[in-house]
């Protein structure tokens, strides 16, 4: 059968996974009665909660008698590791662009590596039924986004359609009738090339995506290169440098029909399918015939710039809502991360119950955290930090920088450039965006990021859109000022009191509600100044046998401030750690015993002398 395998990139939100949706729709992949979920392409519940895409995923429809694979990939930054290994294996990429907000940086990211891959781009306006809506001003921003990278003659030569995703049309002009899909199908025949494949040499595929499965084991997706493969043939696993890996039989060969994947017999050059059989091979592995000596170029991944310690929960209440808690579960979960993921980076540390994950940010490293919690996994988690690098050249020390393009009111403009200054950042853009907004962009150190994001939403009441992503490594820019708060520090061990909690409310916000399980050394509530403050949630009012009909009778405490394993993540100190269990997030300090507190302070203040 004919081919075309294509991808679909853009920012987050912007429409990807709903065009998909209305693809497979208007494709006849559903039955007309089907039940179908919205977003059905987000599988994973932790998508579906957060209304992003996460994993790059295949489906496959067929129009014409051609059979369309295409590729849903994920739209934040934070994921770009996602979608760099999946474009070896598409010969086009649809860009969609929100008709409103243009090109954003996760647009330009990925769109550069497309470009230097030699992709020839389709680009999709999206969203053009929006009432603030500006098609063709973002047209003529893409052509400028495409000759600022680089793009040849014919890549500027796009083709492009507007489109409104979510009501299922595209067209060649804003004018054109608006009726279904077909336009884009029939373009995606026309303008994307077949794979070149070289169907008379032995069989060799690329691994760009591996997964779990609960029958499978280890299943590896990629794109047939060169010969066919039959299920149960033996096949070898050899590395970038034509190393063997590993010789295994093929359990199970599945082609993306739809939904779903199913199992075939054959599968030829230019398809895209998952193999299952291999117990060792990772993504970036060549799977070939038993006699092929050489593996596949694979395209060189952005590193890590972030990294937080990882390790085993040792409060004194751990244990009793996880049932995986040990160093050797946690150590053997996050290294299967590491092989699937060539994002994350993993390594052990002098503690041997404590692991260094590294990954492209805090919202990445969240969402590693939230999966493990859900599994069971009862862990602890230091503040993230950047990973730095010395200049070869000059031996200065260098640290990530990030672009961040940030879209607010008017009227909140200044208190943003004004906190983003604090944190080192560097003001390059300042324009109107329609619609009573400012777009500003930023160059800012990475370090400056951690912990701003709910400081942002605060100050422009929730209106404020912030989007970053990684630039370049640059000169370090200095120390930035933490948190400028102290907390409140449980000094004994058992149930929080209302009592309690409400004598300490004068002090700051609290975290707990009453009744709640507390240790020494937990933190229970924000000081209202800059130092931190010991303090026992336990203490009941004195019993006495005199009635009066005073106020206290009934207490009313001000609802705690609730924070999410991000907010936690993020509002920790070097000295602090954040407990995860699958029923509870906390936050504690690294040592719990006060003495000990005092010890570590000053050590830490006379290695800093």
């Amino acid at each position: 059968m004919d081919i075309r395998n294509i991808a679909i990139i853009a920012h987050v939100d912007h429409g990807k996974t709903t065009l998909v949706d209305k693809l497979l729709q208007q494709s006849g992949t559903f039955r007309q009665n089907q039940q179908v979920a919205e977003r059905a392409m987000d599988s994973n519940d932790l998508e579906r909660e957060r209304g992003i895409t996460i994993l790059a995923k295949c489906t496959s429809v067929v129009w014409k008698d051609v059979r369309i694979n295409i590729v849903d990939t994920p739209g934040h930054a934070d994921f770009g590791g996602e979608v760099e290994r999946i474009l070896s294996m598409v010969d086009g990429v649809v860009v969609l662009v929100d008709a409103a907000e243009g090109p954003l940086p996760q647009t330009k990211f990925v769109v550069g590596k497309a470009l230097r891959l030699g992709l020839r781009p389709i680009v999709l306006i999206n969203k053009v039924d929006r009432p603030d809506a500006r098609a063709h001003q973002v047209h003529d921003e893409i052509f400028d986004l495409f000759a600022a990278l680089e793009a040849n003659d014919e890549q500027l030569d796009f083709p492009t359609l507007f489109a409104s995703a979510k009501q299922g049309w595209a067209a060649d002009s804003l004018e054109a009738e608006r009726k279904d899909l077909s336009p884009l199908f029939d373009l995606v025949l026309r303008h994307v090339p077949p794979p070149v494949v070289q169907p008379d040499e032995p069989f060799r595929m690329l691994v760009t995506t591996l997964e779990y499965d609960s029958f499978l084991g280890r299943v590896l997706t990629g794109r047939i290169q060169s010969g066919s493969v039959k299920a149960n043939s033996t096949v070898k696993a050899i590395s970038r440098d034509g190393q063997l890996i590993e010789q295994t039989r093929i359990t199970k060969l599945l082609a993306f029909r739809g939904l779903e994947r199913q199992g075939v017999e054959v599968a030829e050059a230019g398809d895209i399918v998952a193999v299952a059989g291999f117990k060792t091979a990772t993504v970036a592995d060549t799977i070939c015939d038993v006699g092929v000596q050489w593996a596949l170029p694979s395209q060189p991944i952005d590193p890590p710039t972030l990294a937080m310690t990882f390790q085993v929960n040792d409060s004194p209440i751990a244990g009793r809502e996880g049932d995986k808690v040990t160093s050797r579960m946690i150590r053997t979960r996050l290294m299967r991360e590491g092989d699937g993921n060539v994002a994350i980076r993993v390594r052990d540390t002098e503690n041997a119950d404590a692991f260094e994950v590294a990954g492209r940010g805090e919202l990445q490293l969240g969402v590693l955290i939230e999966t493990m919690r859900r599994e069971g996994f009862e862990l602890a988690v230091g503040r993230p930090r950047v990973l730095f690098r010395t200049d070869q050249q000059t031996g200065q020390r260098q640290e990530p920088i990030e672009e961040v393009v940030v879209d607010v009111d008017e009227a909140y403009s200044g208190v943003v450039i004004e906190k983003l200054s604090l944190r080192k950042a560097e003001l390059k853009d300042m324009r109107p965006s329609g619609g009573g907004k400012t777009r500003l962009t930023f160059l800012s150190p990475s370090r400056g990021l951690i912990g701003y994001h709910g400081e942002f939403l605060t100050d422009t009441r929730g209106t404020g859109v912030m989007n970053r992503i990684f630039h370049s490594y640059g000169a370090y820019r200095g120390p930035i000022a933490g948190r400028r708060n102290g907390v409140l520090i449980a000094t004994d061990a058992g149930v929080s009191v209302t009592y309690a909690l409400w004598y300490l409310e004068d002090r700051g916000p609290m975290f707990i509600d009453p009744g709640v399980q507390v240790y020494q050394g937990m933190i229970i509530g924000e000081h209202t100044r800059d130092s931190d403050l010991d303090v026992n949630p336990l203490k009941e009012k004195q019993l006495t046998n005199i009635r009066t009909t005073s106020k206290d009778e009934a207490i009313r405490l001000t609802p705690p401030r609730r924070m999410s394993l991000e907010q936690a993540i993020a509002y920790i100190e070097e000295d602090e750690l954040v407990e995860v269990t699958p029923k509870s997030i906390r936050i504690r300090k690294r040592h719990l015993n006060p003495e000990d507190r005092k010890r570590a302070k000053k050590m830490a203040a006379a290695s800093g002398e």
